[in-house]
């Protein structure tokens, strides 16, 4: 089982909140400064769990290690999924380019279409957790309901696959100080990435493309979503007409696309 080590910011926020109440015991009339001193620190707690990429919660992986930036590895995680539509041409897009990803699963949907999930593991990708339902009230919930939704999904998964995931990404990315207590007993890291295309909401392949290509290099992990994908004019799940082209940029490159 993995041991909890408290961020710096965290150890700040637990000595700002003793000092405020001690503060209060010895001078009831230090409460405006003490109730200032709280919501100040309340405030920075809410907004780093509103940075999809920061790491004053926790660790929080949005590049892979030196070793491997130095091979030119990157990844392609994709989230949302599996989807019965898009997910096994996505999966046919990957094999034609000799390509792995890592797919960031919602458990429920996970346990909807089980053959799909043998199917990403068969061609040689990896399934991570993406939480069990995917509610956009995940980063609101209080420890029990996190821990219970995140153990969900990270039974589902194992159940399916045959290995327990070794990352979490938060839906959307939002999360509070209870997540990086929940996942060091199961395990889990957490992973955001390096840049994302929001490709859930832009249906432009040619500036999901951008946004995922400028400044691409070695220890990049870049975000696309098979699930919730958003559409292109013609009415195609974006990512099928963006990734066969970041496939190529990425070979063009020198870049080899792998699993986390």
């Amino acid at each position: 089982m993995g041991s909890w080590q408290p961020s710096p910011t965290l150890k700040a926020s637990a000595i700002v909140h003793a000092g405020a109440l001690a503060s209060l015991l010895l001078e009831p009339g230090t409460w405006p400064a003490a109730a200032g001193a709280l919501a100040a620190n309340h405030a920075l707690l809410t907004a780093a769990g509103l940075l999809p990429r920061s790491t004053l919660l926790g660790p929080n992986l949005t590049r892979l290690p030196a070793a491997a930036a130095a091979r030119g590895e990157v990844v392609i995680s994709i989230d949302d999924g599996p989807d019965p539509e898009v997910t096994p041409r996505v999966l046919d897009q990957l094999d034609a380019a000799g390509a792995h990803a890592s797919f960031f699963c919602i458990g429920q949907r996970a346990t909807a279409h089980p053959g799909l999930v043998r199917d990403i593991i068969a061609r040689g990708h990896t399934i991570e957790n993406h939480s069990e339902h995917h509610w956009k009230r995940f980063s609101t919930l209080g420890p029990g309901a996190m821990a219970r939704e995140i153990s969900a999904a990270q039974a589902s998964l194992a159940a399916l696959t045959g290995r327990p995931p070794r990352y979490f990404r938060a839906p959307a990315g939002l999360r509070n100080p209870f997540l990086d207590p929940v996942l060091a007993p199961l395990e889990l890291q957490l992973a955001s990435w390096t840049r994302r295309a929001y490709d859930t909401r832009n249906g432009d392949p040619a500036s999901v493309l951008a946004r995922l290509t400028k400044g691409l290099a070695g220890g990049d992990i870049l975000l696309l979503h098979d699930g919730n994908a958003a559409r292109t004019p013609a009415g195609e799940a974006v990512i099928l007409e963006v990734l066969p082209a970041l496939l190529a940029r990425i070979r063009a490159a020198g870049l080899t696309p792998v699993c986390l």
